[in-house]
């Protein structure tokens, strides 16, 4: 099966609609109550509350009204080792990303939803309910942000005069073998005077939520290890659709799968020439290589 344009702006309508009308409202009126408990997946870092699940549910109930036939991955259901991307057509879903800032009531989660087919992100809504902020794509029918299509400004891209998208992430443990460390001496490369030296740094706590940023262009890039497929389909597809790239986050990774784990997102509004040069010198500044 290779689902046609039109097929995919249905889906594409149908992320909209549920995003809109019941999950978004729901996923708003729960942040930054007062949650007396929580589970912990690795650390205390990485909150999760019961709404997640709630959320995921409702989600993979709906859509397989409508798509029965299609697979699902959604985070609070993935089982390691077991749960895979396959080629058939499979909704990869985050109910919360940025789960941190839902905790704490600050306005910077969202959910995720994404559709893959032969490994390729071909469908994303990324909705952003605090800030009303509706972000939804499919291939070959442009990229939105609430209805209006994204068009980035044309402008050089540059690393030194870039601003940049770097998250702490959930692993904290320090080690020279440990990827903590790689990703704190990266960023020290990117900033320093003696290094890239970015105009700057920002970090958004949610990473579907930093890709959009980057393909609306109001970030240049957005460099991550550690997410996972369900982080970033949706913004993939949005970030492909409005002129962005991605690459991997490891020095020469041009083509990756969407479960790499480890990723540059580079922002369109240039030459394909200019993301790639861009990619040629960011990677440098990389220190050792991300292993998930």
């Amino acid at each position: 099966m290779v689902l046609t344009n039109q097929e995919l702006k249905e889906v594409e309508n149908t992320f909209i609609e549920l995003l809109k009308n019941e999950i978004g409202p729901l996923v708003k009126s729960h942040t930054g109550t007062n949650f007396q408990s929580y589970d912990d997946k690795s650390n205390d870092v990485d909150l999760v509350t019961a709404l997640d699940k709630k959320i995921e549910s409702i989600i993979k109930t709906e859509l397989a009204k409508k798509y029965p036939n299609f697979k699902f991955i959604g985070e609070e259901t993935y089982v390691k080792g077991a749960t895979k991307i396959t080629n058939e057509p499979t909704f990869i879903v985050d109910p919360i990303d940025g789960t941190t800032n839902f905790i704490h009531g600050y306005p910077f989660s969202c959910t995720s939803l994404g559709l893959a087919e032969m490994g390729e992100a071909i469908v994303g809504a990324v909705f952003n309910p605090h800030l009303n902020q509706l972000f939804h794509a499919s291939k070959g029918n442009k990229a939105f942000l609430n209805d209006e299509e994204i068009k980035v400004t044309e402008r050089p891209l540059v690393l030194q005069q870039s601003l940049i998208a770097l998250e702490g992430g959930s692993e904290r443990t320090q080690g020279s073998q440990g990827n903590f460390d790689k990703k704190i001496d990266t960023y020290k490369n990117l900033l320093s005077e003696s290094g890239a030296f970015v105009h700057g740094f920002r970090s958004v706590g949610s990473a579907a939520m930093n890709i959009c940023y980057v393909a609306n262009g109001m970030l240049d890039a957005y460099w991550e290890g550690g997410c996972w497929a369900w982080d970033v389909c949706a913004g993939w597809c949005i970030l492909k659709e409005a002129g962005g790239r991605m690459v991997g986050g490891n020095l020469g990774e041009w083509d990756i799968p969407l479960d790499r784990r480890c990723y540059l997102a580079i922002r369109g509004g240039c030459e394909p020439r200019e993301q790639k040069q861009f990619a040629e010198a960011f990677w440098p500044h990389v220190t050792g290589k991300l292993e998930y």
